[in-house]
């Protein structure tokens, strides 16, 4: 990959997807999200790797994501909700094995949110709500 061009690629790619679909930015807010929170465990925590997998699958389960979007929405901007509210819309596929519809969808909502900060290159605002969804 051209680092050079990684935030116009980025800015370009953003711009495509909000147009059509925001779930492809779910799919890349899940990994952002789920890298953070395994290196996350890392620090955190000194063991087996079954126990660093058990610790990251707290933070990263629908429940978890869906409850630190909850307790986030009174701090998103306007333009923040609006993609969440967007996300929270969006029609996937397919469902949740071990989450409720509620759930699903809030969860989805905070990872099109992580996605759209992590391709618009927020990386202040994205710190900030990465960082919180490890506190609650």
């Amino acid at each position: 990959m051209d680092v050079i061009n990684h935030t116009t690629k980025n800015s370009e790619l953003l711009e495509k997807l909000l147009k059509t679909n925001l779930l492809p930015l779910a799919f890349i807010g899940d990994s952002v999200h789920t890298l953070f929170v395994r290196e996350y465990c890392l620090e955190m925590y000194d063991g087996k790797m079954e126990n660093y997998h058990t610790e990251a699958a707290k933070y990263c389960k629908a429940q978890s994501q869906a409850r630190v979007l909850k307790e986030l929405l009174p701090t998103l901007s306007e333009e923040e909700s609006e993609i969440v509210r967007r996300g929270r819309n969006a029609k996937p596929k397919h469902s949740a094995k071990n989450a409720s519809q509620s759930d699903y969808s809030y969860a989805t909502a905070f990872e099109v949110l992580i996605g759209y900060l992590y391709l618009k290159n927020d990386n202040t605002r994205l710190k900030e709500i990465l960082e919180y969804s490890v506190k609650i």
